[in-house]
């Protein structure tokens, strides 16, 4: 297998589960976009730039999952905290349904291949 193709790839699931765990972040709490960033970076695969995360809280915030509210911040400039809508807990609880299933089906998947390998 080549390296373009796993580096392809690792962007692209990349890409799939961002906005999964940003809501699955912000289900704990309120946090500003750094946060969010800090967040994720904490997690192998999931760094992200916060150039990214703010066009995507903006696409959250059109479809109703987050709200956000600019607050003073004793360190500087206003932040801009988001958090979960009511509609954005109901929506992350049936994405993570459907990851969950996802995870399930592909652990299936490897274990019948490393049966087959045997």
């Amino acid at each position: 297998m080549s390296s373009h193709f796993v580096a392809n790839w690792q962007t692209q699931a990349r890409k799939g589960v961002l906005e999964l765990s940003v809501l699955n972040a912000l289900r704990a709490d309120r946090l500003y976009g750094y946060e969010i960033a800090k967040r994720l970076g904490s997690i192998d695969g999931l760094v992200i730039a916060e150039g990214t995360i703010y066009p995507m809280m903006s696409r959250l915030e059109r479809e109703g999952l987050v709200t956000s509210a600019l607050e003073p911040s004793p360190e500087g400039p206003a932040r801009k905290y988001y958090r979960l809508t009511a509609d954005g807990e109901a929506a992350l609880d049936r994405i993570n349904a459907k990851w969950d299933a996802i995870v399930r089906g592909l652990a299936i998947l490897r274990e019948d291949g490393n049966e087959s390998d045997e």
